[in-house]
């Protein structure tokens, strides 16, 4: 069986040895499957991905938990640069904004299986930090525009 690494199979391993790859990801806890002409995935066991979606739905409402009964939610607003040291360049009230959108996008991905939109959200905040830390690009960003800018592709 030819590997990626340690814990990683291809696509043409899986197919023909499909019981090898399921022994191993049993052994491992997961592997992860490469493919030359489509994005990667896992293979893992069922009772493994319930433990870790049980996790992530304790960890998002103990952070709603937080935020609900902390208005200034301190001690996550107190987290948050050394979870994500491009903060410094957000204000105050961004980095709270940035904080409950987190923490409201963590339960959508515990609660409704929405994982793309916490990845989402740090995108877009660290967009916004990364066009705070440069100052030709804040002065880009903030010069007002007139005109029309033609018309917006909006994707399917």
């Amino acid at each position: 069986m030819s590997t990626a690494g340690p814990d990683a199979v291809t696509f043409s391993d899986l197919s023909r040895n499909p019981r090898a790859v399921a022994e191993r990801a049993a052994r491992l806890g997961r592997v992860r499957i490469t493919h030359r002409d489509a994005p990667d995935f896992y293979l893992t066991a069922a009772d493994r991905e319930e433990r870790r979606d049980e996790n992530l739905a304790t960890a998002s409402r103990l952070f709603l938990a937080l935020l609900k009964h902390d208005p200034g939610a301190r001690d996550l607003l107190r987290a948050m640069p050394e979870v994500f040291p491009w903060v410094r360049h957000l204000s105050t009230d961004e980095v709270r904004a940035f904080t409950v959108e987190l923490v409201n996008a963590l339960s959508d991905a515990a609660e409704l299986d929405l994982g793309t939109s916490m990845h989402e959200v740090i995108i877009g905040w660290r967009a916004t930090a990364r066009i705070k830390a440069d100052p030709e690009q804040l002065e880009e960003a903030t010069r007002p525009t007139t005109g029309d800018f033609g018309p917006v592709d909006v994707a399917p």
